[in-house]
């Protein structure tokens, strides 16, 4: 397996993560869960391999091109055969640049990108296939996502304010009041909580738990510190909470975790 990051233009830097590439040669079957990361993503499968999601206790075939909702709850997944993927990291308000539709309606699934854009992403997907190498795979995904953003321009101004709401939840995590976080951005607390759902997918306070939780992934990543500290410097009230809501983004513990980092799970987070 070799997984790849690249970081955007100048031009989409404030609106995409990274992109990544992940390609392997394998054709050995295995499991994975994939965990909240508080993004959305789209992911172009170029390879003969194929993935499945689970679905109300199903798995089901993730289509060519995939969009991936919001994920609250940890997500089984599973692969087959040798594959070849390119994918788009959005950030946590920034896919609603780029879709017309209300982000929550995504949650908890993975979608035919092809039926939500048409034409436009099937087009691109045929000239990913046939490019020849990364660097034009890479410009493909540039200049339609360009075109994306420049269609969808009206959105701006409403996505922009939620960007400002969540960099200054991220800046102050000990803020957890609505009302005060509201009040600072001239608005009410009902529309706050509308406004990031509409572009985002999650509730204030679902944006506060996954962030927490994503900062806890790479403090045990780094194995430096014992539970109970990591606990602490994330904002947990001790490590039985900790423990708790981990447990609810992940299935396991983060003693069973931290034996088990499997580079799926690596590759998607932020």
């Amino acid at each position: 397996m070799e997984f790849k990051h690249f970081l955007p233009s100048v031009i989409l830097k404030p609106y995409v993560r990274h992109y990544y590439s992940f390609e392997s040669d394998s054709a050995i079957e295995f499991d994975d869960t994939v965990f909240p990361s508080g993004d959305m993503e789209v992911i172009f499968n170029l390879g003969g391999g194929t993935w499945e999601s689970s679905v109300k206790d199903q798995f089901i075939k993730t289509p060519a091109i995939e969009l991936w909702g919001q994920i609250t709850k940890p997500l089984p997944i599973k692969s087959k055969g040798k594959h070849s993927m390119l994918g788009i990291k959005f950030f946590t308000h920034s896919a609603a640049y780029f879709f017309n539709d209300e982000i929550g309606v995504f949650n908890d699934r993975i979608f035919d990108l092809s039926e939500i854009m048409g034409t436009a992403v099937k087009k691109l997907h045929e000239q990913l296939l046939e490019a020849t190498d990364l660097n034009n795979r890479l410009a493909l995904l540039e200049q339609f996502l360009i075109q994306r953003l420049v269609a969808n321009e009206k959105r701006a101004f409403r996505v922009d304010k939620v960007a400002d709401i969540l960099n200054s939840m991220k800046r102050n995590p000990e803020e957890s009041n609505i009302s005060n976080i509201a009040s600072s951005h001239g608005i009410t607390s009902r529309y706050l909580q509308k406004l990031i759902y509409q572009n985002t997918g999650l509730s204030p306070k679902s944006f506060h738990k996954i962030n927490r939780f994503q900062q806890s992934l790479k403090l045990i990543a780094k194995n430096e510190q014992p539970f109970t500290a990591i606990a602490y410097e994330c904002g947990y009230f001790d490590q039985s909470h900790f423990i708790r809501d981990f447990k609810s983004f992940t299935g396991i513990t983060p003693s069973a975790y931290i034996g088990n980092i499997t580079p799926v799970n690596s590759l998607m987070q932020p």
